[in-house]
């Protein structure tokens, strides 16, 4: 347990970097002294120690949020002036990616559910209902499902030119989640619902024709990045609701930037995921590949992935904070 002592010593090092990320935020970098970088510097390799401290104790949650936030602050400041490198990009991928999606998992979680409520209420409405099907739907693809014919099938004359319309289709979802996070999240919200809500009636409406096995079999193998995709993206836009709406200790202006730049991170990993996506859901998913062929290879992929967000760079530490 952290004493009184030592919050008392430690707080002011922690209002003075404060101060000077401030000035700096307001006047540019130039405004402080060559003196002042140096202490800056110095100033932020301690913060830093005293979050490792921080964290060995559960009862200060708040202040390890806190201290994160002033450290990815500061971070900032210190490094972005940083000339490119190419090796910065695969270690993003490798390693910050990976601790960022963990240790802001909560908000994918909570983007999943409000998909997977929108999904449960499509399903029953149309069960309910065979005319909320039609209304969703419209009418050319109701009457493909009804005659259980597929309506993907056209993508198997034009795979090229389908895979980038998917990719493009799917990118701009996700980016309307994202930046709907500016609404206080009923954006992206509502893009989850009703992306959710689709996703049920379609479910539904294949089930009552008797092609549910072929519609799953099409979904498995792109739906193992393009549904956590969508999730991620969704949890990208509550992250900026949750930074506007609830700045804890921060400015409001200055919780909104943190999350922002998280959740900017957030979406970088997804543009991968979504590549691979449209190739597999172009080139794969619509083949006559038998449907145990096509489950093996969304198990295969799906392990993978999870695997990679899971497991990569534990080994060095949950620094979030990075570029």
């Amino acid at each position: 347990m952290l004493s009184t002592r030592w919050l008392a010593k430690r707080k002011p090092h922690w209002a003075q970097l404060t101060e000077l990320l401030e000035r700096a935020r307001k006047r540019g970098v130039t405004a402080l002294t060559h003196r002042e970088l140096q202490e800056l510097g110095l100033l932020y390799r301690q913060t830093a120690g005293d979050l490792a401290a921080v964290r060995e104790d559960p009862k200060s949650q708040t202040l390890h949020v806190y201290l994160n936030q002033l450290l990815g602050r500061a971070h900032n400041l210190i490094y972005m002036g940083r000339r490119g490198n190419p090796s910065n990009i695969a270690r993003f991928y490798v390693r910050v990616y990976p601790h960022i999606f963990r240790a802001t998992f909560a908000y994918t979680l909570t983007a999943f559910i409000i998909f997977l409520a929108g999904t449960v209420v499509g399903f029953l409405a149309t069960l309910g209902d065979a005319s909320f099907s039609r209304y969703l739907l419209g009418p050319h693809m109701s009457d493909k499902i009804e005659r259980r014919e597929m309506w993907t099938d056209s993508i198997l004359t034009v795979k090229a030119r389908a895979s980038s319309e998917i990719m493009t289709n799917n990118l701009s979802v996700s980016f309307a989640m994202f930046a709907f996070g500016i609404t206080a999240g009923l954006g992206t919200c509502y893009l989850l619902a009703l992306n959710g809500l689709l996703f049920g009636v379609i479910l539904a409406a294949c089930w009552q024709a008797g092609m549910l096995s072929k519609v799953l079999a099409f979904v498995a193998g792109h739906g193992m990045l393009e549904l956590p995709a969508i999730f991620i993206a969704g949890g990208a836009g509550l992250l900026i609701a949750r930074g506007w709406l609830f700045p804890g200790l921060l400015p409001r202006r200055d919780s909104l930037a943190e999350a922002s730049g998280q959740a900017i991170r957030l979406m970088l990993g997804t543009i991968p995921m979504l590549f691979v996506a449209g190739i597999v859901e172009a080139f794969v998913s619509p083949t006559a590949l038998p449907a145990y062929l096509k489950f093996l290879f969304s198990v295969a992929l799906g392990g993978a992935f999870f695997g990679y967000l899971l497991t990569a760079g534990r080994n060095q530490g949950e620094v979030i904070n990075e570029t």
